[in-house]
């Protein structure tokens, strides 16, 4: 799901060996007899992220006993995600973020039934729950020009439409990844 030259974790630990540690969860539960996931589109601020459609997390702060005590506080701030409903199942690939300068790790976890959301107005402008079973549809990957901030310039890139919204970037290269996962497991989509 990228289609231009991207810094890899080894270069990345290199050239900003303070790349600022963070998680996301990416959520797998079941709704209306299919398996689901949670995104979030950001609220627009003054920022690298502003806008974006993105998995529920953020930065590793100093109370964090570990980042997937993050990506749990995280989503229970931004999505109202009671952790306790939560079963880890484990890390998926680490993904460096040159703009915001984050090295974030991305956590699978499964809850058991649709768990109650209620959207952050500070930090989410909506909660996109979207089935599993549509990342597996090559019909929704189109590209189009975006801005990308490392390289300042406008670029076409690949992107998931999905929900009226562009999903790119490392939560598309995640998305992407699950899918892969989803095939290579013959993971149930239907419940």
């Amino acid at each position: 799901m990228i289609n231009y030259s991207r810094t890899n974790l080894t270069e990345a630990a290199l050239h900003d060996p303070e790349a600022r540690p963070g998680a996301v969860l990416i959520l797998i539960y079941p709704k209306n007899d299919e398996l689901h996931t949670i995104l979030t589109l950001r609220n627009v601020y003054p920022g690298t992220h502003s806008g974006q459609v993105s998995f529920p997390g953020g930065k590793r702060d100093p109370e964090d006993d570990d980042l997937w005590t993050t990506a749990l506080r995280e989503a229970r701030e931004e999505v109202g995600l009671n952790s306790e409903e939560v079963e880890l199942i484990g890390k998926m690939t680490q993904i460096y973020i040159p703009p915001s300068r984050f090295l974030v790790t991305p956590f699978l976890a499964v809850c058991r039934h649709a768990p109650a959301l209620k959207a952050d107005p500070k930090e989410v402008a909506r909660i996109i729950e979207t089935p599993i079973s549509l990342f597996l549809n090559p019909e929704i990957i189109s590209a189009r020009e975006i801005y990308v901030e490392v390289l300042k310039a406008k670029m076409e890139v690949k992107y998931f439409g999905i929900d009226g919204e562009t999903v790119w970037g490392a939560t598309a290269m995640i998305l992407s990844e699950l899918a892969e996962m989803a095939i290579k497991h013959k993971l149930p989509l239907k419940i």
